[in-house]
């Protein structure tokens, strides 16, 4: 990586690498980070959004379905304008999703509005200080600012140890993580 590498160069590799795990590869990184778990207890009852998982992203759904059976409610983001927060929906696996504004998957808008707790972000890259690298639109960054105004909010992201990059130029805006798990680690970010 260069001094002069953008965001969206950075994406891009990050993106590049992550997209050439085959799709067994990928299931597998799923079904074993969902075995892991998460690094901290949850409370029955507490709201745990995830996301519909686009491209080459990791799968959520099978930790998702793991914390559901720990007692936690699932939820899943709704984008309703760019540069509005995201909304979550309830969600369960058997309820049927409908195609958003972007073309990803969400909970139809009659599901109940929670907030979550917990957060599980999808990403395109990630440095050992927490921060991200998403598609670029800010949905995640200006939801959680937002949200945290209101309670605190663990966030959570989802990625493949491909994806792992030296360093993301992080600008003010810009919300770190507090953990990321991959299925090789765990990382802990919440005492930098």
């Amino acid at each position: 990586m260069s001094a002069t590498q953008s965001k969206g160069d950075l994406r891009k590799i990050a993106l590049d690498a992550r997209d050439a795990l085959s799709g067994e590869t990928r299931a597998a990184a799923s079904e074993k980070l969902a075995t892991r778990g998460l690094p901290f207890e949850i409370a029955t009852g507490v709201v745990v959004s995830g996301y519909s998982p686009i491209r080459s992203e990791l799968d959520p759904a099978p930790l998702m379905r793991k914390l559901a059976s720990q007692g936690a409610r699932l939820a899943l983001p709704a984008v309703l304008a760019r540069g509005k927060s995201l909304a979550f929906r309830a969600w369960s696996q058997s309820d049927r999703l409908t195609l958003g504004p972007l073309g990803i998957l969400e909970p139809s808008p009659a599901m109940a509005e929670l907030i979550p707790d917990i957060m599980l972000v999808p990403l395109a890259a990630f440095d050992r200080l927490g921060h991200r690298i998403g598609y670029g639109a800010g949905h995640y960054d200006f939801t959680l600012a937002h949200l945290r105004k209101m309670k605190p909010i663990v966030a959570v992201g989802l990625a493949f140890a491909t994806q792992e990059i030296k360093a993301v130029p992080a600008l003010a805006h810009d919300v770190a993580l507090d953990y990321v798990l991959t299925e090789k680690k765990a990382f802990d970010f919440r005492s930098l």
